[in-house]
């Protein structure tokens, strides 16, 4: 059986700036202004990563005000380590069943 994992969700997080919103968004929920303090990023181009994020499912907001804030979806990055998980459980059977027939 082929696992599949979910590239294009990968490709989103693999960014360093992107992955680095969502490990501060991990630990609570931001607003733009926090997160251009946290990361150095000029606010344009953290809007633009914010959105990509958005697009994945991987955050999403809630407005308060004159700010929009920030939070982190864990499902969508549970869903992505089961992925990884499922493959590495089928690589270790497979590693198993190969290491069986060589030793017959």
């Amino acid at each position: 059986m082929l696992m599949s994992v979910d590239t294009e969700l990968i490709r989103v997080l693999a960014d360093p700036l992107r992955l680095r919103i969502v490990t501060l968004l991990a630990q609570e929920t931001l607003c733009t202004t926090h997160l251009v303090e946290e990361t150095g990023a000029r606010q344009t181009n953290l809007s633009n990563h914010l959105k990509a994020l958005r697009e994945a499912g991987v955050v999403e907001t809630e407005p308060c005000g004159r700010f929009t804030y920030y939070r982190l979806c864990p499902d969508v990055i549970e869903r992505l380590a089961g992925q990884f998980t499922d493959l590495a459980r089928t690589a270790r059977a497979t590693a198993e069943a190969d290491l069986r027939r060589s030793c017959s």
